[in-house]
């Protein structure tokens, strides 16, 4: 068997998520799918993060032990042919030792969140959270920055977290208006189940001047969900980068 790691692209909008589940399309069924009927035999695909259904990717890393004849090269094109048109794409196929994985060994993963902010919804671009109401982007920036370090983040964790624990250290959180979008880039090793979605959708009442930044850190400290805005959208939020040690 070789270990061969993937980067993977793909529209969440299509997927019930990346965890195989009985009934419904995932991103992980489909790509195992594929793989099965190259290699002839049961394969289990394991990822470096599991996005919720709805939640798109640019950055998804996994890796798969194959009994594969040919190049890594080989294997990218001849599994794009097939996945493109179900709304994946495999970015980067190589063979990797076999210590390597795809969850334990990442040592950050990194989010990026995009809202649309103007009156008109867009025709094409779909994977955003199309906000009309004015938002002020500087004041959420501030917010966020509240954010950054370790903390409880109870307040943002959804009441269905596996997690074991509500600690989690956030390392990067950035908020910058680019035109009509505001753009969210995160970082971290880990994240709660909803945490980015749930801080977005508080962000947001920040950014409609419905709660200040005093109130922000206070819903921070309070370790409540009930304290916190709403859930965002998943569509406008997209995994986009694994770090792993050089």
């Amino acid at each position: 068997m070789k270990r061969y790691r993937f980067t993977i692209e793909y529209d969440g909008s299509r997927f019930f998520g990346w965890q195989r589940q009985s009934g419904v399309s995932t991103v992980q069924q489909t790509i195992e799918d594929q793989l099965v009927f190259f290699v002839k035999h049961a394969v289990t695909i394991h990822g470096a993060g599991r996005t919720d259904t709805g939640v798109h990717a640019k950055g998804q890393v996994a890796h798969a032990d194959l009994q594969y004849p040919h190049s890594p090269y080989r294997l990218q094109v001849a599994l794009n042919h097939f996945l493109v048109g179900n709304g994946v794409s495999i970015v980067d196929c190589e063979e990797v030792d076999q210590t390597f994985h795809a969850r334990f060994s990442a040592i950050y993963r990194c989010y990026e969140y995009r809202i649309l902010n103007r009156i008109a919804p867009s025709v094409w671009d779909s994977k955003v959270w199309h906000v009309a109401r004015p938002l002020d982007a500087n004041a959420m920036a501030e917010a966020a920055e509240q954010l950054i370090g370790t903390y409880d983040f109870s307040s943002f964790r959804d009441s269905r977290c596996q997690s074991k624990t509500p600690v989690k250290a956030l390392l990067e959180f950035s908020i910058k208006r680019d035109n009509d979008y505001i753009i969210a880039r995160l970082k971290a090793p880990s994240f709660l189940h909803h945490q980015v979605r749930i801080m977005m959708g508080t962000l947001k009442a920040v950014g409609a001047g419905s709660k200040s930044l005093s109130d922000f850190i206070s819903i921070r400290d309070a370790k409540d969900r009930t304290k916190a805005g709403v859930t965002a959208p998943p569509s406008g939020l997209t995994f986009t980068k694994v770090g792993y040690p050089t």
